[in-house]
């Protein structure tokens, strides 16, 4: 792995992977996703994570969605790719497979195991395979309890194995400190849980949020506002947006609001989910409609409200 001394901070959206009405993965789809990404100002993309259904995609689809990623970005924008496996062969299997369809920077799942040492072998072994950075990720919530100490995070910061880690583990305030008073700025933090906690994770001074909300828009104020040092600012349009950001990420909907959001903007041509995954029903998609109206945001385009700052 490459260790950069320039981390990347920002918004990097975790996009749904589409796929057409019959189930089958959405080539064209993906590839409009992409171009749609490209001209929102979002610094990157992130795609086959868990939201991209990752854990419910085949080899043979995974070129497919990496392919189509890599030949629709603009030069500007930086792709992630989610690493999923059973082991860590899988996950080095999946990291070598990104990394040679040009993907920038890969997320890796943890072992089934609470286990420092083997989780941070497993990381190692990722990390010496391919010459991308390799960031933790770090989400208890899915991936059955799995937590990782900060001690393991700043062995693997400070023998270069990852410079990066999405800090998913409730609550995430104190372990964001935590860990910027051990590490410092060696490490880049993102936060995600659908953006709920952003503006306390760039007060604690994440690099950025990695997050599936559907109006990235937002977050790119969100984060301007921050970097220009206008915290004050920041928290208030936070604070316009926060009742959508609740919203839109109950546990297991998610999904459903997202891919009914870029459907009906026609980005995507379905919005269907892979069994087992909960499909929202037609009342709740409409009141997750009335919730983004209150707050200036419409599905025919993203729309801030006028006396928001440009």
């Amino acid at each position: 792995m490459s260790v950069s001394s320039e981390l990347y901070r920002g918004v990097f959206p975790i996009l749904p992977t589409p796929f057409t009405s019959s189930g089958a993965v959405d080539v064209e789809s993906q590839a409009r996703l992409i171009r749609h990404h490209n001209n929102t100002g979002v610094h990157g993309v992130c795609v086959l994570g868990f939201m991209g259904e990752a854990h419910n995609i085949s080899d043979a689809e995974r070129k497919e969605i990496l392919s189509a990623t890599r030949d629709n970005k603009s030069k500007e924008l930086v792709l992630w790719s989610g690493i999923r496996a059973l082991g860590t062969i899988g996950a080095v299997q999946q990291a070598q497979e990104a990394e040679a369809y040009g993907i920038d920077a890969v997320y890796v799942a943890p072992l089934p195991v609470q286990n420092d040492e083997a989780q941070y072998q497993h990381y190692k072994s990722v990390s010496e395979a391919v010459s991308i950075p390799v960031a933790i990720h770090d989400y208890p919530g899915i991936f059955g309890g799995i937590k990782h100490s900060p001690e393991l995070i700043k062995r693997l910061v400070d023998d270069e194995i990852t410079p990066y880690i999405k800090l998913e583990d409730e609550p995430v305030g104190p372990k964001t400190s935590k860990l910027r008073c051990l590490v410092g700025d060696r490490i880049g933090i993102f936060g995600g849980l659908g953006a709920v906690y952003m503006a306390e994770e760039m007060e604690r001074g994440a690099n950025g949020i990695m997050s599936g909300f559907s109006f990235p828009e937002v977050l790119i104020r969100i984060f301007n506002l921050f970097e220009s040092g206008n915290h004050d600012e920041a928290n208030r349009v936070f604070d316009t947006y926060a009742s959508v950001f609740r919203y839109e990420f109950q546990p297991g909907l998610g999904l459903s609001f997202r891919k009914h959001v870029y459907n009906k903007m026609g980005i995507i041509t379905s919005d269907f989910i892979r069994s087992p995954s909960p499909v929202a029903d037609n009342f709740t998609l409409a009141e997750y409609e009335r919730v983004l109206a209150r707050t200036g945001l419409h599905l025919n385009v993203a729309e801030l409200d006028a006396q928001e700052p440009g």
